[in-house]
């Protein structure tokens, strides 16, 4: 049976020492456009599509109406810029499972705004929404990201061989993941 109390319509703002989380918009296209022109940020996170910024404002204009998914802002306390973005994504209900990913624009890496706001997500997701199990996949070229996932408490759980080809080349992706009754890194609360 199909679990009703994961709703997702909802479209949280969650607080940080270094990031607010706050979902999607179009007015966050200009920080997606330079997430998406970065070179080494496609290369890490897999990314062959190229977007134009029409396709970008309906895509950010869309993440509010979908009910499956939660898209949000990662933005730079410090600042106010939109540093990048965090995403459930392929929702699960009857296993009450999703996907995970997270990608930061040039010039906001190294700070502590993807962990902090990695942690983020996990405490909303475990304690807000009641899911079990969130999923992710990194690349092999992408050891520091692995990294981070770990601190964050996500375990690994198998390689994929050659999933991705990125410029003539086979690349593994690694399978990540945390449940809520695994132990997790160093806790953020959520406000």
């Amino acid at each position: 049976m199909t679990d009703p109390s994961i709703d997702l319509r909802t479209k949280p703002t969650l607080t940080g020492e270094r990031v607010i989380l706050r979902p999607v918009g179009v007015e966050d296209v200009p920080g997606l456009m330079d997430l998406l022109a970065d070179p080494e940020g496609s290369r890490l996170t897999g990314t062959h599509a190229e977007f134009d910024e029409a396709t970008a404002m309906r895509w950010y204009g869309s993440r509010y109406d979908q009910h499956d998914r939660l898209d949000l802002a990662i933005v730079d306390r410090a600042t106010g810029e939109y540093a990048g973005e965090v995403v459930l994504n392929d929702l699960d209900r009857d296993n009450r499972s999703i996907g995970f990913r997270i990608a930061l624009r040039p010039g906001f890496t190294d700070r502590g705004l993807g962990s902090e706001a990695t942690r983020l997500m996990l405490a909303y997701a475990f304690d807000a929404l009641g899911l079990h199990r969130i999923a992710l996949e990194v690349y092999a070229f992408n050891p520091r990201a692995r990294h981070v996932y770990e601190r964050a408490g996500f375990v690994y759980e198998g390689t994929k061989r050659d999933a991705l080809l990125w410029n003539g080349e086979w690349v593994d992706a690694i399978e990540m993941a945390i449940l809520s009754t695994d132990p997790r890194g160093p806790t953020t609360a959520v406000s």
